[in-house]
C-alpha cells in the first residue's frame, strides 16, 4: 500500500510517494516560471501550477506503481478564480508575495477594521493573504465581479483549483488549514464569515466548501491515472510540516526553509493571541477539532539564495554558499535584509525594501553569501523572540527550548549552525526533510487505514543532526542588535 503526496510549492510542483513505513519509493519534480508584471507584483500562470502537478504525478505513479490515495500541501494564501463551467481562469493566479494590495489594506486599517479581522481570523490586514487579491481580481478583470454574483465564477487557494482539476470539476473544495489564510474564514467558528465577506466585497458563493485535513475531497478522473484514487488529506505546507515534524505537543515549534520561512508553534486548543504581531492560526483540524499555533513568516528566505544566484550571478547553484559562506572575511560584518517584497513577521512592513549594510572594498561574493544564510537566522530570531515572549504571556508552560527545521536550505550545515548560534537554542534537523510532504501523507494514509495513529507517528520521527550554539550571549547580543539596526534603517528608508 502506497500514497501519493503532491507538494505544490511557489517555484516547483513535486510528487512523492510514500510506502507502508512512510519511505520515499519514488518522486518527480518540475519547476516553472514566475512572473513580475510590476514591481511587488508576483504572478502564477495557472496552467503551470495544474500542467506540472499533473506531470509529476504521473512521473511518480510510473516508477512507484499504483497508490491507495492522495494527499496534497500547497502554497497558502496565492489566490484564484475560474469558470465553474470551463475550469478556466479568469486571470493568472496571484502570488503570496505579491503586494499589489497593500493600499487597500491601509486604508481598512486608517478605517479601525484591523481588530475585528484580527479578532475572527487570527490574522493582520496584509496583502500577504488572500481575501484583498480576490477583491482586486474581481475589481480588475472585466466582467469578472458580474459573473460573480451570477455564479458563474469558483474562488479558491491553490488546493482548491487543483482538487478542481483533478476531480474533474466534480469537487469545490478546501481544508481548514487552506481557508484559515484567506481572511475570509473565522477560526473561533469554523465558518466563512459574511461580515468578512462583505468587508473585502468578496461573494459568498464563490467560496469552496470547507473540511477537516484528514477528509475525503473526492476522487480523481480516471482519464488522470487510469482510474478513481480518493483524495484524503490535504493541508497548507506549513501545517502538514507541522504533522511531518510530529509536533503534535503545545510548545513544540518547527521552522520550513523554503522560498520563505514559516516558523509555526503548537498552542494546542488554546486560541494564543499575539502581542507582537504573529499570526493566530489553525495548525491542523482533525475529525473535527481544530488545533492552533502561533505564526510567523518570513518572505524571503531560500529565495535570498536565488537572488544571489539569479539577480547578481555570483553562485551557480544554491549548493555553493555553504563553502562560499565559510570563505569570508570574519572581520566584516555585512548585513543583508533581504525585503524583496516587503518585511513579513514581525515587522508587517509591506512598502519596505531590500538593503545591504556594511559593504567596503574587499567586500565580495563571499560576503554577500555569508551575510544572505545570516539573514534567515536573523529574520528566524525575530520570529523565536516572539513567539516566546507570546506563549509566556498566554501563561502557558515553557516551550521545548529547541527548535526542528526543515526545507531545502534546513540542508546548508553554515545556515543552521548560524541558527544555533543567534537563537541561543538547539536545533534539530531530522532524518526526513520531506516533512511537508510526509505531512500530507501520514493524512491521507491515516485517513485510509495505512499509517498509525498521531501519537505512533510522533515515536517514528528521527534526528539526523542536531546543531549546538557555540558562539556566546555577548557576541549572539551583538550580532543580533546590528541585525536590529539594519532593520530600523531599512524600514526608515521606506518611510
Amino acid at each position: 500500500m502506497q500514497i501519493l503526496a503532491i507538494d505544490q510549492g511557489t517555484t516547483s510542483s513535486r510528487a512523492i510517494v510514500f510506502d507502508r513505513e512512510l519511505r520515499v519509493v519514488a518522486s518527480a519534480q518540475q519547476e516553472f516560471p514566475q512572473h513580475f508584471p510590476a514591481s511587488g507584483w508576483v504572478e502564477h500562470d495557472p496552467a503551470d501550477l495544474w500542467q506540472t502537478t499533473l506531470a509529476t504525478c504521473r512521473a511518480a505513479l510510473d516508477k512507484a506503481g499504483s497508490v491507495s490515495a492522495i494527499g496534497i500541501t500547497n502554497q497558502r494564501e496565492t489566490l484564484l478564480i475560474w469558470d465553474r463551467e470551463t475550469g478556466e481562469p479568469i486571470h493568472r493566479a496571484i502570488v503570496w508575495q505579491d503586494r499589489r494590495t497593500a493600499d487597500t489594506c491601509n486604508r481598512l486599517r486608517g478605517e479601525g477594521h484591523e481588530s475585528m479581522v484580527t479578532g475572527r481570523t487570527g490574522l493582520l490586514l496584509d496583502p500577504y493573504f488572500s481575501a484583498t487579491k480576490a477583491g482586486w481580481m474581481l475589481d480588475n478583470v472585466p466582467s469578472a465581479r458580474a459573473r460573480a454574483e451570477a455564479g458563474k465564477l469558483a474562488l479558491g487557494t491553490v488546493d482548491s483549483f487543483l482538487i478542481w482539476h483533478l476531480t474533474g470539476g466534480k469537487a469545490h473544495v478546501t481544508d481548514a488549514t487552506n481557508a484559515a489564510r484567506t481572511l475570509l474564514y473565522n477560526i473561533r467558528t469554523g465558518e466563512w464569515d459574511a461580515d468578512l465577506c462583505r468587508l473585502f466585497n468578496v461573494p459568498l458563493p464563490l467560496l469552496p466548501e470547507v473540511r477537516d485535513c484528514n477528509a475525503s475531497f473526492g476522487e480523481t478522473d480516471p482519464a488522470h491515472f487510469g482510474r478513481a484514487i480518493p483524495i484524503l488529506g490535504v493541508a497548507g505546507d506549513q501545517h502538514a510540516a507541522v504533522i511531518g515534524q510530529a509536533c503534535f505537543q503545545p510548545g513544540m515549534m518547527k521552522s520550513t526553509y523554503g522560498t520563505g520561512c514559516f516558523a509555526l508553534m503548537n498552542t494546542g486548543t488554546q486560541m494564543v493571541s499575539s502581542h507582537n504581531r504573529l499570526l493566530t492560526t489553525i495548525a491542523y483540524q482533525l475529525d473535527g477539532k481544530p488545533t492552533y499555533a502561533l505564526e510567523g513568516s518570513i518572505f524571503i528566505a531560500g529565495a535570498v539564495v536565488q537572488w544571489l544566484r539569479d539577480g547578481l550571478g555570483v553562485i551557480a547553484s544554491a549548493e555553493d554558499t555553504q563553502a562560499l559562506a565559510e570563505q569570508a572575511d570574519p572581520a566584516q560584518q555585512v548585513i543583508v535584509v533581504p525585503a524583496f517584497t516587503g518585511l513579513g513577521a514581525p515587522y508587517w512592513r509591506p512598502e519596505s525594501r531590500g538593503a545591504v549594510f556594511g559593504l567596503t572594498r574587499n567586500s565580495g561574493p563571499a560576503e554577500l553569501a555569508r551575510a544572505a544564510l545570516e539573514s534567515v537566522g536573523f529574520q528566524t530570531r525575530d520570529l523565536w523572540s516572539a513567539m516566546q515572549d507570546d506563549w509566556a504571556k498566554s501563561g502557558a508552560k515553557a516551550q521545548t527550548g529547541t527548535l526542528r527545521v526543515d526545507g531545502g536550505m534546513s540542508a546548508n550545515d553554515f545556515a543552521m549552525q548560524f541558527l544555533a548560534d543567534i537563537l541561543g537554542a538547539p536545533v534539530d534537523r531530522p532524518r526526513v526533510l520531506e516533512t511537508t510532504a510526509m505531512g500530507a501523507a501520514w493524512l491521507a494514509g491515516a485517513c485510509a487505514g495505512i499509517y498509525p495513529d498521531a501519537a505512533r507517528f510522533a515515536e517514528s520521527w528521527a534526528l539526523e543532526r542536531r546543531f549546538e550554539p557555540t558562539m556566546d550571549s555577548k557576541g549572539r547580543d551583538r550580532r543580533y542588535s546590528a541585525w536590529q539596526r539594519a532593520v530600523n534603517a531599512t524600514i526608515a528608508a521606506a518611510d
